[in-house]
């Protein structure tokens, strides 16, 4: 099949577990994927939690991004994750909503890529206050990076939720009406939280305008090491965006 011509589409695990379960579940859906999305860093609660391969996935990610012909595109969190990916050919790169809270971690990698040829995705901070979104992205935008995006990936919310993370469409539409020209992706699995629950809300950010979306696939979803109630399996990630034609 040829890949989405109305959408952008950016899939791929969680997390890089293994070599074997990044390929398998790349090799699955790479014909209906524009970028690849996956964890190499995780930035997790709990130090007993599974923090992802670290910096040899990078090459398995080189290694994949040649062989389907497909960007990769990786959250990064520090000098370090953003100089080790670009030694690997990787210069697509996103903010995790924790780091955009972080003043001092932004500005850092800010300078990193200053002169560099480099795609900034930035995630909504996890809490609803919008300045943190916007300080984020005026550091990027001082430091002469071109190419900025962000990920609309819900919000934190004390009040009980079907959603894991709240989309508030309210805050979106705010965000979209100071910042017109930036495009949005919407990251329909940390909203959803459930993978019964990403076919809605991908429809319902489709509806508000949006034509990037940003999917977690797992090969085998019930086995993840994180994140293992919203990720799709191939299967049902590829009738979904066969849906979207």
């Amino acid at each position: 099949m040829e890949k989405n011509n109305k959408f952008t589409i950016i899939a791929g695990p969680c997390a890089i577990e293994t070599k074997d379960q990044f390929f398998d579940t790349i090799r699955h859906i790479h014909n209906f994927t524009d970028v690849i999305r996956c964890g190499v860093w995780k930035a997790r609660t709990s130090p007993n939690n599974f923090s992802g391969q670290g910096d040899k996935a990078l090459t398995w990610i080189q290694q994949a991004s040649k062989k389907y012909n497909t960007p990769v595109a990786i959250e990064v969190g520090t000098k370090h994750h953003v100089e080790i990916a670009l030694k690997h050919n990787i210069n697509i790169f996103w903010i995790g909503a924790r780091t955009t809270t972080n003043p001092f971690a932004i500005q850092e990698i800010a300078e990193t890529v200053k002169g560099l040829n480099t795609e900034i995705w930035i995630k909504n901070p996890i809490f609803p206050d919008l300045e943190l979104w916007f300080g984020a992205i005026e550091r990027f935008k001082r430091n002469e990076t071109q190419k900025i995006k962000v990920i609309h990936r819900g919000f934190f919310s004390e009040k009980k939720s079907n959603y894991r993370n709240p989309p508030r469409w309210d805050l979106l539409k705010k965000f979209q009406d100071k910042y017109p020209n930036i495009p949005v992706i919407c990251d329909p699995s940390h909203i959803a939280g459930n993978r019964k629950l990403v076919p809605n809300t991908t429809e319902k950010a489709i509806k508000m305008g949006i034509r990037n979306l940003m999917i977690e696939v797992h090969n085998q979803p019930q086995k993840a090491l994180s994140d293992s109630k919203q990720q799709l399996t191939p299967l049902e990630f590829i009738k979904l965006i066969e849906q979207l034609n």
